[in-house]
């Protein structure tokens, strides 16, 4: 496939997410900048997001209380320098997103002022999530991208695939390749910084409430340049998707905070389970109550549970979850009527590019911030609705930052897995290397769901360890090809090999990591798991080194 030099930028953006939408949005008052997404501008995880953002902003809440609740959920791994800088900037940023257009709900209290209306969800011990009743995230992306567009050193160029960064001979990051989707070309972009923004990993299993771009693309490109990777065993399985019903490739959300207004977990035969499991019940953190619903479900050998909210206001329902309380509806449930039935499904990792206070990653002018990132904000288990919060402020320090940085000599850039030249060895897609990746594809998603699920085993990491890298060597009958299809398949595959990495050194169980042959935390274990590409990835740890 031939390949083309594209026009430089000072600030390059690989996604269109929060992350990578906010840093454009505050990089653009220091230079141009290049947004690259793979699909519309509108498609992201951030779209998908129903709850809200935490922020400490009502009268009886604090930072420190936010601070407090984040980093009990994280379990001993929460960075307290990170959850310092995350809850403190927290608000003002919030109140910056309201004041560029972005509509959340509110109301005018009895003295005539105007109040962010606050939900609660798992972990939360005040009403901190901001929210546009329960499709925050799309009413975020709507904003951002207006404020975006109306920057005028702002491009954005959707149907564009990043396929890999590329370094120069000092391995410092100069930009991506990428491919052209419309004209089949690649092009190398090169730019002074680089932000990574693309998003999780949640089509790296079987069920799943990501939509079908959640490939992991950053995270892969990643550590192929040589980026540590910190904290894949973490994986956060949202407790409550919609049963036997799935929307373009992912399972619906029920959002946390329908719990947070009251709903109450039950059994198919109406008892209640969660107060045998944690003292908040059906207001316990996410990893709590995914796991008690796993145990309950194989326990009685049903396929779901209910979560109930026929007790409370229907008025109030149908208001605060308009979007839920219609998509429920028309699967032909009235969920003020009768309780939902639900089960986990993979939503969040926690892990993923390792990168510091200012969103800086182990290689020099790479930049990673949102789910793709770990800054240490969530630990071992992420707090509902911090993730967004996560993101704007990370995004927002990395634009800080890039604002000093000196353009990059024009240096001969490599390939960041050979060191060789930037090679343009792709070989045109067909219909055989796509099938394969579609089987290769659909065996790691099972695989994955099987072995490194809600809750796992030394036999079965090693099995799927195994079983990935047979289906490695599958692999290259398509990795070379260029196609979406067949370069997303490859990067979920490197994805998924890192979380069953990680999650083979962890010998205990903490947070969303649990391994029934070590169910207790154990202190050797109290750091971050990380990886990089020189490492034997497949070893186990020595907890006493």
């Amino acid at each position: 496939m031939s390949q083309s030099e594209a026009s430089r930028f000072d600030y390059l953006v690989i996604g269109s997410g929060i992350a990578g939408l906010w840093f454009a949005y505050k990089a653009s008052r220091h230079g141009s900048v290049l947004v690259i997404t793979k699909k519309e501008d509108t498609e992201s995880n951030t779209n998908y997001a129903q709850g809200g953002i935490a922020a400490a902003v009502a009268e009886n809440d604090s930072a420190a209380i936010h601070r407090e609740d984040t980093a009990r959920a994280g379990q001993g791994l929460a960075d307290p320098e990170i959850v310092r800088l995350v809850t403190e900037a927290g608000p003002g940023l919030v109140r910056e997103l309201f004041d560029l257009g972005v509509k959340f709900t509110v109301y005018v209290d009895a003295q005539g002022q105007q109040r962010f209306d606050l939900g609660r969800e798992g972990g939360h011990h005040r009403r901190r999530i901001i929210h546009a009743q329960d499709f925050t995230g799309y009413e975020i992306e709507r904003g951002l991208l207006k404020a975006v567009h109306s920057q005028p050193g702002v491009t954005i160029s959707e149907e564009h695939f990043a396929l890999d960064l590329v370094l120069d001979q000092d391995e410092r990051c100069q930009g991506v390749r990428v491919l052209n989707k419309e004209t089949g070309r690649v092009e190398t972009v090169r730019a002074k910084a680089t932000m990574l923004g693309t998003g999780g990993i949640g089509q790296a299993y079987l069920h799943t409430t990501n939509p079908l771009i959640a490939t992991g693309d950053g995270i892969a490109m990643g550590e192929r340049a040589g980026v540590r990777v910190a904290n894949m065993e973490f994986i956060q399985f949202h407790p409550t998707s919609l049963y036997g019903h799935s929307l373009e490739g992912r399972a619906f959300l029920i959002s946390e905070a329908v719990r947070g207004e009251g709903a109450i977990l039950r059994a198919k035969d109406g008892s209640t389970f969660m107060e045998r499991y944690h003292p908040d019940a059906s207001l316990a953190p996410r990893d709590a109550v995914a796991r008690a619903i796993d145990s309950e479900m194989k326990k009685r050998g049903d396929n779901y549970v209910l979560l109930d909210a026929t007790h409370l206001d229907p008025e109030r329902i149908r208001e605060r979850f308009p979007n839920i309380y219609n998509r429920c509806l028309g699967f032909g449930i009235d969920i003020t009527k009768r309780p939902i039935p639900v089960v986990p499904a993979a939503h969040y990792v926690c892990g993923g590019l390792a990168i510091n206070s200012w969103a800086e990653t182990s290689v020099e002018r790479l930049f990673a911030a949102g789910e793709c990132a770990c800054s240490g904000l969530h630990g071992a288990n992420r707090l509902a609705s911090n993730s967004l919060l996560e993101a704007l402020v990370l995004a927002d320090r990395a634009a800080q930052r890039v604002g000093g940085l000196e353009p990059l000599p024009a240096r001969s850039l490599r390939d960041p897995e050979s060191g060789a030249a930037v090679s343009t060895a792709f070989d045109p897609p067909d219909e055989s290397s796509e099938a394969v990746a579609a089987e290769v594809r659909n065996e790691l998603r099972r695989i994955m769901w099987d072995y490194a699920g809600i809750v796992r085993n030394d036999s079965g990491l090693t099995k799927a360890w195994e079983s990935l890298a047979e289906l490695e060597e599958r692999a290259g009958r398509f990795s070379r090809h260029l196609s979406v299809f067949c370069q997303e398949t490859s990067n979920l595959l490197a994805v998924a090999q890192l979380v069953v990495a990680c999650a083979r050194r962890r010998l205990e169980s903490r947070g969303l990591h649990y391994n029934e042959d070590y169910p207790h935390k154990d202190d050797r274990f109290k750091k971050n798991t990380e990886i990089s590409r020189e490492e034997p990835a497949a070893a186990k740890p020595d907890p006493t080194g």
